[in-house]
């Protein structure tokens, strides 16, 4: 066992989670040796085309300018998602990356609006910055004082296999070592973790410390360590993907992704500079996968450019993610189904856990260690209870699936904040969330859920001036808006 610094670091698989490893520790982690054990027999997963903010963060601290990301990714900006017909057939609302403050006191804005709103006579959305603009579809990266706040947050759609690729060239830039070969065996060390790995050809490649980024098949912490798995999927239940590159077509480059909720599913449309994503999530219990694939056809708006494919998963995590000298990152760790586009997020977020712990004069601790394991439980969970949050409130009673979703039991822990919220308006947000109060309200006002009851200290607010509030806030946010580019324009301005 190893008692000094963990000096060989081994990355198992590539893909965007391996190579985002392998970047993130040639980049962070100094003087070690990194190397990545990729094989070119094994297929990527490589659909994941949409992110959360957090991508902005990792690429800055591996000194990626957003500009050339864009270029080399065929990539555009995300302001957040659109649902459509999730709340019942013909209604639709944003969730974006932008803010409703305040959110509490007596100006609330989602407490003046509900007292306002037939006065006001307008979509809550209008009085959030981000979402305006996604509703007329434009962007401009925020411009705001030092010291201040940005009224909003982005991310951005993306090619996965361009932004592996492009890793890929700059972890090897810093250091990184790429080894090509299939894995067949797993050598273990006295105290049960892993010393070495062996390839197909009798190579064999050792190390201090591990990275799982096998994928699904999670061929460190899972098969090798057998590390349990906890499916989530009585919650969450769709368990297929089809998926499908469409030819942009003509028109209005759009900066933010579509969800339509169907009959046993949902679809996906993510807009890149040269292509749309499509893809169609669904449960197989409830409809197969022929009728699937004919729902995401139906969905399309130009012409494929290849066949679709399908993907299998089941939604759920390891109960352990580091266990010895093992970590299991991406989806060797874990899968929540991709309504929220948090998989990129997921990994990002443990590495930052990760690096911290490896950067050390000494392996992490048993108590650092379970803290750790800890942290990535509580975040998974409560990223499941922010999806199912979704499903949950729906008025959709049209299908087997959509009465299914309506009428199960919940956990604990989101019975408990639908419950703050419906009662008493408290948006019950804590620690590892992943998503903040705005995004909270974002969802129920959009399903049009509201508290039963509202603070009494927002009738401290006179009618008139609560009202003149909101309308000046409304039009100082639209003069904003009309100024700001098409989204297209504003990309092809910073990619050249």
């Amino acid at each position: 066992m190893t008692t000094g610094p963990l000096r060989k670091i081994v990355i198992v698989g590539g893909g965007s989670a391996g190579w985002m490893a392998a970047a993130a520790a040639a980049t962070t982690l100094r003087g070690r040796e990194v190397t990545v054990v990729e094989s070119e027999e094994i297929g990527i997963i490589g659909v994941g085309e949409a992110a959360f903010p957090s991508i902005r963060a990792f690429n800055q601290l591996l000194r990626i300018g957003e500009a050339d990301f864009l270029r080399a990714t065929r990539g555009s900006y995300k302001l957040g998602i659109h649902f459509a017909d999730w709340q019942r057939p013909g209604q639709g609302y944003f969730h974006t990356f932008g803010e409703f403050f305040p959110l509490e006191g007596s100006m609330s804005v989602w407490g003046q609006y509900r007292r306002h709103a037939e006065a006001l006579g307008c979509d809550m959305g209008e009085l959030n910055m981000a979402t305006l603009m996604a509703m007329q579809g434009r962007f401009a990266v925020p411009q705001v004082p030092n010291g201040q706040e940005a009224p909003f947050n982005y991310a951005y759609h993306f090619d996965a296999q361009l932004y592996a690729a492009y890793l890929r060239r700059l972890a090897e830039q810093r250091g990184a070592r790429r080894v090509e070969g299939r894995i067949v065996d797993v050598q273990r060390r006295p105290d049960g973790g892993v010393a070495q790995l062996r390839l197909a050809d009798g190579r064999t490649v050792d190390g201090d410390f591990f990275f799982d980024c096998s994928g699904f098949a999670s061929l460190l912490t899972g098969k090798t360590l057998g590390v349990p798995f906890v499916d989530e999927s009585h919650w969450l239940p769709v368990d297929r993907a089809w998926a499908v590159p469409v030819k942009r077509q003509d028109g209005p480059l759009l900066p933010y992704t579509r969800s339509t909720a169907l009959e046993a599913g949902w679809s996906w449309r993510i807009p890149l500079q040269d292509r749309t994503g499509y893809g169609h999530v669904f449960s197989s219990r409830f409809i197969d996968e022929e009728r699937a694939r004919e729902q995401l056809l139906a969905q399309l708006d130009g012409e494929p450019l290849a066949e679709p494919r399908l993907l299998r998963f089941t939604t759920g995590y390891r109960q352990t993610h580091w266990l010895h000298n093992v970590a299991a990152v991406g989806l060797a760790g874990g899968f929540l189904e991709p309504l929220e586009s948090t998989a990129i997020y997921l990994v990002q977020a443990t590495l930052a856990r990760v690096m911290p712990l490896l950067d050390q004069s000494a392996p992490p601790t048993a108590e650092a260690l379970e803290a750790f394991n800890n942290t990535q439980l509580r975040q998974y969970q409560r990223i499941r209870d922010f999806i199912v949050l979704h499903y949950c409130l729906s008025e959709r009673r049209d299908s087997e699936f959509w009465r299914a979703m309506t009428s199960m039991p919940l956990p604990d822990s989101l019975a408990y904040k639908i419950r703050a919220w419906r009662e008493l308006g408290i948006l019950q947000v804590f620690d590892n969330e992943g998503f903040d109060a705005n995004s909270w309200l974002s969802i129920h006002a959009g399903m049009g859920h509201w508290p039963e009851h509202t603070s009494p200290w927002l009738d401290e607010v006179p009618p008139a001036f609560a009202l003149d509030y909101l309308k000046h806030r409304r039009a100082a946010i639209a003069d904003v808006v009309q100024r700001i580019p098409a989204h297209g324009d504003f990309l092809r301005r910073v990619t050249g």
